[in-house]
């Protein structure tokens, strides 16, 4: 080895080492093929000397087996000069022959002339199992997490991006979950194939798997992307079997460096069941959908660290529901609200749908349960007789614990039971249907009663109301806003109505604003009526106020 050589290596070495920040750093020389590597890469790995020829091929041998050929390639591409350098993800060897999962970032430094001298990059090991996910051998949820924090922590502008698959479970309902564990990590080295030398790929929850990239703008990894389904949709074989894997992808551009990691994924998950909902696979961009309101992202961080913070800043208010024939307050919904000095108030549409896929939602629907009941108990004082309606998310009713959350709150408020409806949506057709009925006849045995809301905008909303006890069917205002003129709106309401009393279910018309739209309404066998026409949802001092 030139002297010089060794001793330019080792400089440049050192000025490396300095900004390792806890990776391991290697240097190699590419004219001579000859490598420095960082002393605790040696001891960790168990390998040869901190100096060594040919260091690319003794490191494949610490490479775990499965991931060699994408390390093999990418070396080589590097060395011949078809790439620049590499970012990409594998298995390694460790002294106590325990595989831990690395991420690796190199490039070439070129001469003065523009040839490739110096091939530098620092490996970063991630080390604990409990950040491995063990069959994909990837990194977990868990890592990325630990990744996105330090990404925004030290303010690099980052894409992440979610893919996930659908119908998933008739796999292995069909195959088999050892199967299903095949189709998972073939999918994940398909995924680390798409997207190797642009982003680090992460095993996720359920089959799921994450992006991180700061090197690829929008239409790039929308390309990307598609190249991706192209592959799962035509070309995904286990042990000969044939496949057609459907994707759904969601994806976010993280340049707000205020924000927590957590309100990352809640927007990012928020993407992805767009795309899977109503963009039949395509990728969402998060900020498109929001219409790129940076203001938004912001609010919805500062309204997430509420929830943790006790719910400070939430409250609710209350919206009446009337009998349709005599007009007598029959019960309220409850609607949560938010409000600071810098947002103002700020309406459930614009952070429900987001924070619903948030590990936190949780905690706030507790929290809304309670303050119902709390302010329920005054108003049973001047309306003894009345049915408070609380939303139930999604998120709520696929918690174990949720039925004794329930029946906990109404012990500690002392709010009688059978004063309480609870609300829920089509979305619920996603759980296990024997457990939602168990939950139901155990909160109807105990007189707690069951509507469906928004009822017909969802894909499944006849199926809920054939396969779950309901008490009451709610109307979306979108059937009945043109009810006087639209024929067609008119034949749903008359159908829904007539599906209901089939099903022994009460039938409330949300969305009531005129007299003209009430009068034409109670032609249908519409037992309740809620609307401006009658109230706008109102704080529970001022509501108390009111008579109905």
């Amino acid at each position: 080895m030139d002297i010089i050589r060794k001793k330019r290596l080792d400089s440049m070495f050192d000025t490396l080492s300095i900004i390792a920040e806890g990776n391991y750093i290697y240097l190699c020389d590419m004219k001579t093929n000859y490598s420095r590597w960082s002393e605790t890469a040696v001891d960790y790995f168990n390998l040869p000397n901190q100096y060594m020829y040919n260091a690319g091929t003794i490191w494949e041998e610490c490479i775990h087996p499965e991931d060699r050929e994408r390390y093999r390639m990418s070396i080589d591409n590097i060395f011949s000069g078809r790439d620049k350098g590499h970012s990409m993800q594998y298995r390694a060897k460790a002294g106590d022959g325990n595989y831990v999962v690395c991420t690796c970032r190199g490039a070439v430094i070129k001469d003065e002339n523009g040839d490739p001298e110096y091939f530098a990059g620092a490996i970063k090991n991630h080390g604990s199992l409990s950040y491995i996910d063990t069959i994909t051998g990837l990194r977990s949820l868990y890592g990325f997490f630990d990744d996105l924090k330090t990404l925004i922590w030290k303010k690099i502008r980052t894409t992440a991006i979610v893919i996930g698959v659908t119908g998933f479970s008739i796999i292995n309902d069909v195959y088999g979950y050892k199967f299903g564990n095949k189709v998972i990590r073939q999918l994940a080295d398909i995924i680390n194939d798409v997207f190797t030398n642009s982003g680090a790929v992460y095993r996720m929850d359920g089959i799921k798997f994450a992006v991180l990239t700061q090197n690829m703008n929008e239409t790039q990894i929308t390309a990307l992307y598609r190249h991706l389904q192209e592959l799962a949709t035509h070309t995904f074989f286990i042990d000969d079997e044939r496949l057609t894997i459907s994707l759904n992808a969601g994806m976010m551009v993280i340049d707000d460096f205020e924000i927590e990691s957590e309100t990352v994924y809640s927007c990012l998950k928020y993407a992805y069941y767009e795309s899977k909902n109503k963009r039949l696979g395509n990728l969402a961009v998060f900020e498109r959908i929001m219409n790129n309101n940076k203001n938004f992202i912001e609010k919805l961080n500062v309204i997430r660290n509420s929830v943790i913070e006790d719910c400070e800043g939430f409250f609710l208010c209350y919206q009446p529901i009337m009998y349709a024939d005599t007009e007598k307050l029959k019960g309220m919904e409850a609607l949560i609200r938010w409000r600071n000095d810098k947002y103002g108030t700020v309406p459930p549409v614009q952070f429900v749908p987001v924070l619903e896929q948030d590990s936190l939602f949780p905690e706030l629907g507790k929290w809304i349960l309670r303050r119902a009941m709390t302010d329920g108990k005054l108003f049973l004082e001047k309306y003894p007789d009345f049915i408070m309606n609380v939303n139930i998310s999604y998120a709520q009713l696929e918690r174990s614990d949720f039925v004794s959350d329930v029946f906990s709150i109404l012990e500690e408020t002392k709010f009688p039971p059978e004063n309480l409806c609870l609300e829920i949506t089509e979305r619920c057709r996603l759980l296990d249907v024997d457990v939602l009925n168990n939950m139901f006849k155990i909160f109807r045995e105990h007189g707690i009663k069951i509507a469906l809301d928004d009822f017909g905008t969802g894909f499944s909303s006849l199926g809920v109301l054939r396969t779950l006890p309901i008490d009451t069917v709610k109307i979306d205002r979108e059937f009945v806003k043109n009810i006087e003129k639209s024929t067609s709106d008119q034949s749903t309401v008359k159908f829904i109505s007539s599906l209901a009393d089939a099903f022994k279910a009460e039938v409330c018309v949300e969305g009531v604003e005129t007299v003209q739209m009430r009068d034409f309404l109670r032609n249908y066998g519409i037992k309740s009526f809620q609307g401006y026409y009658y109230s706008k949802p109102v704080p529970a001092d001022e509501f108390i106020k009111k008579d109905f």
